[in-house]
């Protein structure tokens, strides 16, 4: 496998002393001769000019060698070879995309394309597999061996960094870095839980410093988050952050708000108009208004436009995880019908009402509850997800234990009808009491002008 790509180290060369013998050195081509020589995609894209002779080589063309010392004559010239030499490239699919541009030959029946995962499926024949390529590692890199426990800690560890309970990384690095951090804590015993748990705890403590300084802007009362109480119109979002720099990503709460004014029905998308917010974001925003407005089977346009954002958020909002909360901080507005602070809420909608999965769910979790937690736990607080992410959960021990006392709380749900009553204590519809119908009953109050009086109706009155 070749880590570096230069004319010299790929092909044969020769040098010439002063006495016209030659030094001759194969090349890394020649040395793979009958077999396989690996070079990444980004060595062939970084010198794109020595692409020509490798085909050529990989073709079985002749080769000259390279004379490193072309002012001398040599007493003999190395003749040009061919070789029989298989080439396998490996990248990314969008450096492998790159490499058409360099030559059309890749897509046409040149290469055979394959694909090497990156995980692994949980099965009894792929965990026995799975324990082999550990036990591989760990006498590859000269570490203590996982006792039962250890590898019952490192399954934990594997299914949150791959966010699924159903799936293992198999990256060598990934392994080798946290069973060498392990093996500091063991004392020269086999990795058990205890030492695998405190390598996490470590790894986990040196990455908090930005995490745990957007939970003391929020407690110093810089950023106003509330985890009690009700409010029309406000609900508590949850975020990933991913800050350049930074090597994982953690989540924070956002406090979104609505409010509505008489107005032709449009609902304004404060992020999107401010161009703060990504496309994904507002496709999200379409589908959340089309829902409601479907829900509510209007003849002709709500009487009432809204105002949707992100309160004290300055950096670019993305993506559609935030619909389901948006939806009910909508409906609360419009229905005049408080929202539960206790309770945060992720999770995409489509044009059906039916909750849809969403990205970085432990981290969104674990950000809420940190903010709790320092805020105080009313035994009340949780967070509100789909249900189709159940298998991603992969939580922090705190937040396990936690939940295990019954401080705090997860709900999964697969509709909006599901998620309302546990935000409002509310039916979204289908009762006297529901969402809907107080939506409803509001719509006809203002169609009989039963609404309160504006300001400048007031002052009107006033000199009446």
């Amino acid at each position: 496998m070749s880590e570096s790509l230069d004319a010299k180290r790929l092909f044969d060369r020769y040098s010439v002393d002063v006495s016209g013998d030659i030094a001759f050195q194969p090349g890394l081509i020649s040395q793979a001769d009958n077999g396989y020589l690996i070079v990444p995609a980004n060595l062939i894209l970084a010198n794109p000019g020595l692409w020509p002779n490798i085909k050529s080589a990989i073709q079985q063309n002749l080769i000259e060698p390279l004379n490193l010392s072309p002012t001398r004559l040599p007493t003999s010239v190395p003749q040009a070879k061919a070789y029989d030499v298989k080439l396998i490239v490996t990248g990314e699919r969008s450096q492998l995309a790159e490499l058409e541009y360099i030559d059309e030959d890749f897509c046409s029946g040149f290469a055979m394309y394959t694909e090497v995962e990156e995980d692994i499926h949980l099965s009894e024949q792929n965990l026995t597999d799975y324990f082999g390529l550990v036990n591989w590692i760990c006498s590859q890199y000269q570490l203590p061996h996982l006792t039962e426990c250890g590898f019952r800690r490192l399954l934990l560890a594997g299914m949150r960094f791959t966010e699924d309970q159903h799936y293992l990384p198999l990256g060598v690095m990934w392994h080798s870095q946290l069973l060498t951090l392990a093996s500091q804590f063991s004392d020269g015993h086999a990795l058990d839980y205890k030492s695998l748990d405190k390598a996490i705890d470590d790894k986990y403590y040196r990455e908090s410093y930005l995490p745990q300084r957007a939970v003391y802007d929020i407690l110093d009362g810089q950023v106003i988050i509330e985890t009690t109480g009700e409010q029309v119109g406000q609900i508590n979002g949850l975020t990933v952050i991913d800050m350049a720099g930074h090597p994982v990503s953690y989540g924070e709460p956002a406090r979104i708000s609505c409010v509505i004014h008489f107005g032709d029905g449009d609902v304004s998308d404060v992020e999107r108009k401010a161009e703060l917010g990504g496309n994904l974001h507002a496709k999200g925003m379409m589908i959340m208004q089309a829902f409601l407005s479907s829900a509510l089977k209007l003849d002709e346009p709500l009487p009432y436009s809204a105002s949707i954002v992100f309160e004290q958020s300055y950096s670019e909002v993305d993506g559609d995880s935030a619909s389901l909360a948006e939806l009910c901080c909508l409906v609360s507005a419009l229905s005049e019908s408080p929202i539960n602070q206790q309770v945060a809420v992720t999770g995409a909608v489509d044009q059906f009402g039916r909750v849809q999965a969403v990205g970085g769910l432990n981290e969104k979790i674990e950000g809420f509850y940190q903010v709790c937690k320092h805020q105080g736990f009313t035994g009340n607080q949780g967070v509100v997800m789909p249900k189709s992410n159940l298998k991603h959960l992969a939580l922090h021990k705190d937040v396990i234990e936690s939940i295990k006392n019954g401080e705090f709380h997860i709900w999964s749900v697969s509709t909006v009808d599901e998620a309302i009553p546990i935000v409002m204590n509310k039916p979204f519809r289908g009762e006297d009491d529901s969402i809907i119908g107080k939506i409803a009953e509001r719509i006809e109050n203002f169609e009989r002008h039963e609404h309160p009086e504006g300001i400048v109706q007031r002052i009107k009155n006033w000199f009446v």
